[in-house]
Order: C-alpha cells, then structure tokens, then sequence
C-alpha cells in the first residue's frame, strides 16, 4: 500500500513533509556515520547533533535557527570526510526546506 509522506504509518495523522524528509536524511546520516570505520576528531560533535536533530524531529517542525547550527557543527565535524559527503547534503537540502531564518 502507498501512503503519501503527509501521513505518519503509527498515527494515521497530518506530517509535514519537510520533517519527513529531515527524519530520514538524519537516520540515514546517523547510520553511515556509525558503519563508517574510521575514527576522526570531531566524530562524537556530529553523532550528538545528529541525535538532537533527530530529536527534534520528532517534535514538530523545528525551530529553524537550531536545524542552521546543528548543520553547521555537523559539517565542521565531518566535512573533510568524502564518505559522508552524499549524506550530508541531503541533511543540508532537508534543513534548506525550512527556509531562511528571520532577520532582526
């Protein structure tokens, strides 16, 4: 059976595409980063804000100047890594669907 990304498979309800889309970027992030066999410096910086990205997901839409600052530790951590490169741009697009975050 076919279900649209606006439908959560456990509740039946309403799902924002765009954190669907988060979601699924971030766990497949998360799972590359843990098979990768590797150890570099800043490994436990990208795996703790992959977990609070993922957290955050699974509240709602999250607050945009967050999903901003955790892609930035996040690429800091691991952006010398080819490996993840793919990865981490779909996590880069998934937060660019939340738009720019308001100026003050």
């Amino acid at each position: 059976m076919l279900r649209s990304l606006r439908q959560r498979a456990v509740t039946g309800g309403y799902e924002d595409p765009r954190v669907a889309e988060l979601r699924t970027a971030v766990s497949r992030l998360r799972r590359e980063l843990a098979t990768y066999p590797a150890e570099f410096p800043d490994r436990a910086i990208a795996e703790d804000e992959l977990a609070a990205l993922a957290a955050m997901v699974t509240h709602g839409v999250p607050e945009v100047s967050r999903l901003r600052r955790s892609l930035l530790l996040i690429a800091g951590a691991i952006g010398s890594v080819s490996a993840l490169a793919r990865g981490l741009s779909e996590v880069r697009h998934a937060v660019e669907l939340f738009g720019q975050t308001p100026r003050r």
